[in-house]
C-alpha cells in the first residue's frame, strides 16, 4: 500500500458536486466501559453513481479498507474512492483513524443503464487472437496493472477537466460490445473519432506513468492525476511524452490514430481509480449522458438530439 503525503487542501471543483453526510457506525471494538462513545461523521463529495468517483473526508491519516482494497487518507483527511460499472450493492468502507475507534462509511449509488453496441466486419484476429497475440496481451495487461497500482500524492483531479480531443462520439463507457456477433467485455472508455493526427491533450495535469505499444490498444499513454485516479489514452499515432514526464492541463501529449485493435482513427479515453474502471463522462456536468453521434467541439459537447 502506498501512503499519501499531505497535499495542499484544494476546494473540490472538478464536477458538479453531490454532497452526502454519511452517518457512521462505530465498530464493535469500542470498549464496553466507554460511557460516551465518539460520534463520527464523514463527508463524501462527488458522483455517487456507477462509474463515478468521490472525495472522502475523514480524520487525518486514517486507514481505509473496502473489500481487498486498502489505502490511506492524507494529512488533511482526504482520499478518493471510485465506483465500478456493476457496483450495485451498498458500499461499506471501514475507516480506522490513528487515535480513535474505527467506524464504517456507507455509500449508496445510483445505477446506470448500459447500451449494447454491435461491431461487425472486424478481422478475426481482433476477436479471437492467436496464441502469440494472446501472450503479448498477457504481458500488456501485467504492465497496465502495475501502472494502476501507483498512488501519487497529487491533487490534479480537483481541477475541472477539459476534453482531450475534438471529434464525434462513437463509443460510450459501460456499453456491452458484440464483436462479429460474439459477446465481449464491456467498453470501458469514451471513444472520440476524428482524422489521424488530431491533437490529443492532457484533460488534467499529472504524471505520465506508462507509455507503450500494445497488442490491443496500440499506442498507449497513462497520465496519473493523483490519489489513484488516472486517464488512459489508446490507439495513438504519435506520442510526445515519456514515463516520468510532468504534464500540464491542455498540453499536447499525442495524436489520434488507429493503432492496435481499431476500425478507424479515434481516441479511446479511459479512466480508472486503482483497479476500478470509471467513466470519463463523470468528470463533466452534462445535462444528459453521452450518445454516439454527439460532437466534442471547442471543449463543449454538442448533443445530437
Amino acid at each position: 500500500m502506498h501512503k499519501l503525503t499531505a497535499p495542499r487542501r484544494v476546494k473540490l471543483s472538478f464536477i458538479s458536486v453531490l454532497v452526502m453526510i454519511v452517518s457512521l457506525q462505530l465498530s464493535n471494538n469500542l470498549l464496553a466501559s466507554s460511557a460516551n462513545p465518539i460520534q463520527e461523521q464523514a463527508l463524501v463529495e462527488g458522483r455517487l453513481i456507477q462509474g463515478g468517483w468521490a472525495l472522502i473526508t475523514v480524520p487525518p491519516l486514517s486507514q481505509l479498507q473496502w473489500g481487498q482494497r486498502e489505502w490511506q487518507a492524507d494529512a488533511n483527511g482526504q482520499a478518493l474512492i471510485g465506483f465500478g460499472r456493476d457496483q450495485s450493492s451498498l458500499i461499506q468502507v471501514n475507516v480506522k483513524p490513528s487515535d480513535q475507534a474505527s467506524f464504517t462509511i456507507e455509500i449508496d449509488l445510483t445505477n446506470k443503464d448500459y447500451l449494447v453496441q454491435r461491431i461487425d466486419g472486424l478481422p478475426q484476429r481482433f476477436v479471437t487472437p492467436d496464441p502469440e497475440a494472446q501472450e503479448r496481451i498477457r504481458r500488456d495487461i501485467a504492465m497496465a496493472r502495475a501502472a494502476r497500482e501507483i498512488m501519487l500524492d497529487r491533487t490534479d483531479f480537483m481541477t475541472p477537466f477539459i476534453w482531450p480531443a475534438e471529434g464525434t462520439i462513437t463509443g460510450v463507457w459501460g456499453s456491452q460490445r458484440i464483436l462479429n456477433g460474439e459477446p465481449r467485455r464491456p467498453h470501458f472508455g469514451v471513444d472520440i473519432a476524428n482524422s489521424t493526427g488530431t491533437p490529443i491533450l492532457a484533460p488534467a495535469a499529472g504524471e505520465v506513468t506508462l507509455v507503450a505499444d500494445m497488442e490491443l490498444s496500440g499506442g498507449t499513454v497513462f497520465v496519473d492525476h493523483g490519489f489513484g485516479l488516472r486517464s488512459d489514452f489508446l490507439h495513438l499515432e504519435e506520442i510526445y511524452v515519456q514515463v516520468g514526464d510532468q504534464v500540464e492541463q491542455g498540453q499536447l501529449i499525442a495524436t489520434m490514430g488507429a493503432t492496435g485493435r481499431a476500425t478507424g482513427p479515434h481516441l479511446h479515453w479511459g479512466m480508472s481509480w486503482m483497479d476500478i474502471r470509471v467513466d470519463p463522462e463523470e468528470a463533466f456536468d452534462l445535462p444528459r449522458r453521452l450518445q454516439c453521434g454527439d460532437q466534442v467541439i471547442g471543449n463543449r459537447v454538442i448533443f445530437n438530439d
